[in-house]
């Protein structure tokens, strides 16, 4: 069973005004090259043919850097018409993404961890492999979900943005899903409505033993969606620690 992507793109970018009033935030510069190509490079070194790229009303702006792909591989484009949360973005992408395995992308996200063994994993695997969270050490893991572990390490739950982290571990917008992602997202929906978040679809996994939890540990890991931040990759990638090409 092959693993298709999902690169979400989509909501207003609001904290990277104004630049993001003229175009999506995936295509603000890292140096020399828009953010996407970090994303897309991340994907096609993993092995992925199948690309599906959900943005706003800039997605005519990544269509045309973007394009058809290279040969060999499909890339569809869906419009999010307006931001209502993770569930109505991701079901935009469902009907190219079904019957399959899944990485899900969340575009801010920048990393210099491969990939592609995890995703031979998924491609090969006959049983069902539950699913991959990246994670990282996060001073202020506030903002993010974040694991709890017990003595061994294993990922016993996941909190969504806690006041009191229980944990540095920040789950980050980059994981692999099996087959059964969108019966979880459903039940996730049905469960806490539109305000339903990834860790709601996670926990499920997390709940039967089948999440793994894999640290960028030594690697690098960047959330893109501040100015800090980008300005922090686009030196990075002036140092030439961030790879945006389809090949090692």
């Amino acid at each position: 069973m092959m693993t298709t992507a999902i690169l979400v793109a989509g909501g207003h970018g609001s904290r990277l005004y104004p630049f993001t009033r003229y175009t999506q935030k995936t295509l603000l510069p890292l140096y020399n090259r828009p953010v996407i190509d970090f994303a897309l490079g991340t994907i096609r070194r993993a092995g992925i043919k199948d690309i599906t790229i959900i943005s706003n009303e800039f997605i005519g702006q990544i269509a045309q850097h973007v394009g058809a792909g290279f040969d060999g591989e499909k890339i569809h484009y869906v419009l999010e018409e307006e931001p209502r949360g993770v569930a109505a973005a991701l079901n935009l992408a469902r009907p190219y993404n079904e019957d399959c395995r899944l990485l899900v992308y969340f575009s801010d996200n920048i990393t210099t961890l491969e990939l592609k063994e995890e995703v031979t994993r998924f491609n090969t695997s006959n049983e069902s492999p539950g699913c991959v969270l990246l994670a990282r050490e996060e001073q202020n893991p506030e903002a993010f979900g974040v694991a709890i572990t017990d003595d061994e390490g294993n990922i016993t739950d996941i909190v969504e943005k806690p006041q009191n982290p229980p944990s540095n571990l920040a789950i980050g917008g980059i994981y692999l899903f099996d087959e059964n992602f969108w019966q979880y997202l459903d039940h996730a929906v049905e469960e806490c409505g539109e305000s339903v978040s990834i860790s709601d679809v996670t926990r499920q996994y997390v709940r039967q033993g089948k999440a793994k939890l894999l640290s960028v540990g030594q690697e690098t890991w960047v959330d893109c969606g501040t100015h800090d931040s980008l300005l922090l990759a686009s030196q990075m990638v002036k140092d030439g620690k961030l790879n945006p090409n389809p090949h090692r």
